[in-house]
């Protein structure tokens, strides 16, 4: 679908667990639209829909539509995917249930290996067999497979998994199992693992291809169902899904290879922070996200998202590998509509169970009888009932102070308010482990990120006490943080990452001869980028090895600067590698060998950005009209307080507040402890110094 050239309209719609929020950005006018409504999961169409319609924007007036989702995560967390069936060589059935052979938890004696996505009943095998080096040493036997057709025939599936051992050096087999499934089995969704990855690791590589197959036909339908609709609206630009690296791909691409997406919603967050680092000339910071479900943490660095190619969905002890790069993201089952209870020994617990958007939190009259943590913050003052949603939702404080009480209150022999903050701490000691776990447990030192980015409906309501907890000494909140994943989609780029294992010693290799090696891994990718129809403006191709000391297990990923390719120097590549290596491990040793694993590209067509938009410059005083009244709130060991409360737009830029104090605006609220004190910036971020009067 070409764009038409009179269009400037962009739009970015991110579909999270509770909330749907949808942005729109006008070029000619350099204006931005919002619109943010409950997810609507059993037709979640319906719910950019409705976000749309709240911008004021029409469909057919749009020349980019951005779309983001954590659908694909919550379904693999659910296990609510469809019934998949694994096919793989011969001998190697149980792979995927074996795993690696580590023990993670090593003095948890009640410790549970991973739970496949597939039952063992249906993993079947196909005599074949390649080589290392991509030859075939058995050839496909082509009677197993039509009987085994027809036993899948039997089944009642939704999709099949393909994995073969070296496929990723030759897909032939995988190819010729897929193409004769899918004619003789044209209703299921069949996924290859040669498709998604052209790495080595048996393991690693069939979880993969069963997490694409077994989240597949879920994406396929709505991402259908999104295409339906767009065409009944007319609309004639370009749609673009962001993947979880925060760089965007096609449609088609998106309803064929969906793992791609598994963290896109999360990572447009991240992309946004990226952006407005570099537009304060701040190089290191961490972005906080939380939303009506979970709580993610992730990290600019240097002014660049820190990207992992290998993760584990489901967390690390228990979960299970995807390789796929993305954003380096820690996620906790912590959000506004996480459900506070009590264990059987009673003790109080928050999350990671979620009211989601139905019924919700007890507070929106939806049917929720189950505190949470958006039920604790109205119960504390920091939620004005009747500002909810700008006033489009009612809270009712009355069904959550009776839900508080019977719950949680009375059998802890509290009180309402006690108990309402005792699951903010419980809340926030669970949030600050995100954010530990993109810095400490990735070797990176806390301090050295002293800026914390909180943005998502719920993420200014807690920022203050998540940067307390963890000694952070600055938060910013962006401008409409409730937007802010959907607003960072609009700053994205289309992105192809490449990948290709090859094992050789680093001395055996010539610059010369690697730079030839990129060039035809990179030819693929360019190629994607010039047929994306995108408006892109300008090419970037970032190189990468995968290198380890010889007799060393697992690599580590290193950026190759372009000065090594100029000036033909190798000793520049061991150099970025000791230096990394150092960095991770706590020790480099240059004097020992190294070896290539793996080559990467990341190749991204840069493309127009909407600009940051410029507030009015006041005084340090804020104006009169920014005052909206005061309220009692709840502020810990100072109890009590009466509180100023401030219309966020109707601060200008330099305008002080000192704390406490709360701001409120359309999705959000930004909680002003005491102590704390806020500058408005240019841009109309707020610039929390924690514990500064």
């Amino acid at each position: 679908m070409k764009s038409k050239s009179n269009k400037i309209i962009r739009l970015a719609a991110d579909i999270g667990g509770t909330f749907t929020d949808v942005s729109a950005f006008d070029e000619k006018k350099g204006r931005l639209y919002l619109g943010k409504t409950l997810t609507t999961p059993h037709r979640l169409v319906a719910g950019i829909l409705d976000g749309v319609h709240k911008t004021g924007i029409a469909i057919d007036q749009t020349q980019l539509f951005l779309h983001g989702s954590t659908i694909a995560i919550n379904t693999m967390l659910e296990r609510s995917g469809a019934k998949t069936a694994l096919i793989t060589t011969r001998g190697f059935r149980d792979i995927y249930e074996i795993g690696r052979i580590n023990r993670p938890d090593s003095f948890n004696l009640h410790h549970r290996k991973h739970q496949p996505l597939v039952e063992r009943d249906l993993r079947f095998e196909l005599t074949e067999r390649l080589l290392a080096d991509g030859t075939v040493h058995l050839p496909l036997n082509q009677t197993e497979l039509n009987a085994l057709i027809d036993e899948l025939a039997q089944l009642d599936l939704e999709a099949v998994a393909i994995l073969f051992l070296h496929a990723y050096r030759n897909p032939k087999h995988e190819v010729m199992v897929r193409n004769q499934i899918r004619k003789k089995l044209q209703h299921l969704f069949v996924s290859i693992s040669s498709d998604l990855s052209q790495e080595y690791r048996e393991f690693e590589r069939t979880s993969t291809v069963v997490a694409n197959a077994y989240i597949g036909p879920r994406i396929d339908r709505y991402l259908g169902e999104i295409e339906s609709e767009l065409k009944t609206a007319q609309f004639s630009g370009q749609f673009h899904v962001v993947q979880s690296t925060g760089g965007l791909y096609s449609l088609n691409e998106a309803r064929k290879d969906c793992v791609r997406m598994m963290e896109s919603g999360p990572a447009s967050g991240v992309i946004g922070t990226q952006v407005l680092c570099e537009a304060l000339n701040i190089p290191n910071a961490i972005a906080f996200d939380m939303g009506g479900t979970t709580a993610k943490a992730g990290v600019v660095r240097a002014g660049e998202a820190l990207v992992a190619n290998s993760v584990m969905i489901g967390g690390y002890l228990t979960g299970l590998p995807l390789l796929t790069p993305m954003i380096d993201i820690h996620e906790v089952g912590t959000g506004g509509g996480s459900m506070a209870t009590l264990s059987a020994t009673g003790a109080l617990r928050v999350g990671p169970q979620s009211a989601g958007a139905m019924p919700g939190p007890v507070c929106y009259g939806l049917g929720g009888t189950q505190p949470t943590v958006t039920d604790a913050n109205l119960l504390l003052g920091r939620l004005n009932p009747d500002h909810f949603l700008g006033g489009e939702m009612q809270l009712d404080s009355k069904a959550t102070q009776t839900a508080m009480l019977t719950k949680i209150a009375k059998p802890l022999g509290l009180d309402v308010t006690k108990a309402a903050y005792g699951i903010l701490q419980i809340a926030t000691a669970s949030m600050s482990h995100a954010v530990k776990g993109v810095t400490t447990d990735r070797g990176l030192d806390p301090g050295s990120f002293p800026y914390l980015f909180a943005y998502g409906g719920a993420g200014p309501l807690h920022a203050s006490m998540v940067a307390r907890e963890l000694r952070i000494p600055h938060v910013i909140i962006p401008r409409a943080p409730g937007h802010f994943s959907a607003f960072g989609m609009l700053l994205a780029n289309f992105r192809k990452d490449l990948v290709r294992s090859m094992f050789i010693t680093l001395g055996d290799v010539q610059m010369h001869q690697l730079n030839a090696w990129f060039d035809d891994l990179e030819s693929s990718g360019l190629k994607a980028q010039k047929d994306s129809g995108l408006p892109i403006q300008r090419i970037v191709v970032q190189r990468y090895l995968d290198m380890r000391y010889v007799g060393q297990e697992h690599a580590v990923t290193v950026e190759i600067p372009s000065s090594a390719f100029k000036q033909k120097n190798m000793t520049l590549v061991k150099q970025s590698f000791d230096q990394a290596h150092e960095e991770r491990y706590g020790r480099g040793s240059p004097h020992e060998m190294a070896e290539i694993v793996s080559i990467r590209s990341a190749i991204s067509g840069v493309m127009k950005k909407p600009r940051l938009e410029k507030i009015k410059s006041g005084t340090s005083k804020p104006l009169k009209a920014s005052s909206t009244g005061r309220r009692k709130a709840y502020f810990g060991n100072h109890g009590w307080c009466d509180t100023p409360v401030f219309s966020r737009e109707h601060l200008l830029a330099d305008n002080v507040i000192q704390g406490p104090a709360l701001i409120e605006e359309h999705a959000s609220t930004t909680v002003v402890q005491p102590g704390d004190r806020v500058k408005v910036d240019v841009f109309g971020n707020l610039h929390l110094s924690i514990g500064k009067k």
